[in-house]
């Protein structure tokens, strides 16, 4: 069984370079991840990250998993099944492997939401997505929908109007909320067209999808029928040790990342962090790497 300082679950834009950081403190880490990379990897164009005008979200995973492996830190591909919390440290499962650690990050992201409405379960990969970088080809010179209003709906539709002919927002909303230059970007896309106040109640067809229905009456004929509304926080590994939640069960940490459990900290979209962007779930991650090198540094009843 072996031991380490700090034990990060979760290996996208708040662990990865959490790693890195911890290894420049010359703390013994690993990096446990079900997804390597995380869900930036379906992104198809990152245009925020600081001092790179332009990537693919996959491509940045990359360069992040070639500077954790330069400071030799291990990245293990597999999904952790339980933390315990021991009287010094904690017990984390992942596979059939077990790690002691002495501080633990929880950088264990979201998972998208369903709509949970009929036909969604029975058509997907069959016209219903969640990934508009996996299967926007598919859906050449097709019509499509993207349900929900966020800034991701409006990179989804930016994205797939590259491929389909026809590409609609169905948000439930007056008017969708993106990051004002995508919005401007779909305003200007004439192969975009907003549908507000419009909620999915089905998503029918026969093989394949044919389109969806309303709860306010009528229907849309579509081709592919993408979900972006959202996600849910994968915090309840944490919420087992004691770790405590808000209501919208993330994670609340403190400006030093730290949760109400001494050694354990939390980064990215699995925290209470109103803005959730791939470069703060970074800044969150670095500076719990710096809080566990405290904890590790001045003992376990290190209170600042």
């Amino acid at each position: 069984m072996e031991e380490y300082d700090f034990l990060i679950i979760g290996a996208g834009s708040a662990g990865l370079p959490a790693a890195v950081y911890a290894a420049r403190f010359r703390l013994k880490t690993i990096v446990l991840g079900e997804v390597i990379g995380g869900t930036i990897i379906n992104t198809h164009i990152v245009e925020n990250w600081p001092g790179i005008v332009e990537i693919t979200g996959w491509d940045l995973m990359e360069k992040l998993k070639e500077h954790v492996k330069a400071n030799d830190v291990g990245i293990l591909n597999e999904k952790v099944s339980s933390v315990e919390k021991l009287k010094k440290g904690f017990r984390v499962v992942a596979g059939e492997k077990t790690f002691l650690a002495r501080t633990v990050l929880f950088a264990t992201g979201t998972t998208r939401k369903r709509l949970g409405v009929p036909g969604e379960k029975e058509f997907e990969n069959k016209g219903v997505s969640y990934c508009a970088v996996c299967d926007a080809a598919l859906f050449r010179e097709k019509v499509v929908g993207v349900v929900g209003g966020s800034d991701s709906a409006a990179k989804e539709a930016l994205l797939l109007s590259e491929y389909a002919k026809k590409v609609y927002i169905i948000y439930r909303g007056e008017k969708i909320r993106p990051e004002p230059i995508n919005g401007e970007r779909v305003a200007k896309n004439t192969k975009i067209e907003v549908l507000s106040n419009r909620n999915v109640s089905e998503i029918f067809g026969e093989n394949l999808v044919k389109g969806v229905r309303f709860r306010e009456g009528g229907e849309l004929k579509l081709d592919g029928v993408f979900i972006e509304i959202g996600a849910t926080p994968n915090s309840e590994l944490a919420e087992k040790i004691g770790v405590k939640l808000n209501k919208a069960k993330e994670i609340i940490i403190d400006t030093d990342s730290k949760t109400n459990v001494k050694g354990v900290y939390a980064a990215g979209d699995v925290a209470d962090r109103r803005f959730k962007q791939a470069i703060t779930g970074a800044s969150e991650g670095v500076v719990a790497a710096f809080s566990a090198y405290e904890f590790v540094n001045n003992g376990p009843d290190y209170e600042a």
